[in-house]
């Protein structure tokens, strides 16, 4: 049986909870095998797009293992998808999923929450196997500038 348009939608919500919650562990239990997460930017300065962050799933785990190791900014991060289009390619046994991202930061000395990051997911799912399950994400964010630090993904 093949998910509904709901069940992807909550892949990419849960995506976005279980980073909020550093659950990285819960996060890599939402991606596939073959899973690829991409960052990137465009620069109009050199007029060609940026890629900050590409890995695979084993990758994925190599970077979360590494970032207590890390000097990093632990201000939380929350993060605000919005699902725009969700296309099902039945006969590949995948859908394309194009969302709206916003993330939030609350700094831990006062407490102001600012915001962050405005990008987009564009995210690839594999349908076939029950669980909807992410292949492919690529984080394509406008905002080019957050200081030293920022670790965590999108």
């Amino acid at each position: 049986m093949q998910p509904d348009r709901t069940a992807i939608e909550e892949l990419v919500y849960r995506s976005c909870l279980t980073l909020d919650e550093k659950n990285f562990k819960d996060y890599l239990d939402l991606c596939d095998g073959a899973f690829q997460y991409t960052i990137t930017a465009h620069s109009p300065e050199i007029r060609k797009d940026m890629i900050w962050l590409d890995y695979d799933k084993a990758g994925m785990q190599t970077l979360f293992t590494n970032l207590p190791r890390h000097n990093s900014d632990h201000s939380p991060l929350t993060r605000h998808a919005t699902v725009y289009t969700v296309a099902i390619d039945a006969m590949k046994q995948q859908a394309s999923v194009v969302s709206a991202l916003q993330v939030f930061r609350t700094a831990l000395d006062g407490g102001a929450t600012e915001l962050f990051a405005v990008g987009r997911y564009l995210d690839s799912v594999k349908l076939d196997g029950g669980q909807p399950k992410l292949l492919k994400r690529v984080v394509k964010l406008d905002t080019r500038r957050f200081g030293i630090g920022h670790h965590i993904p999108f």
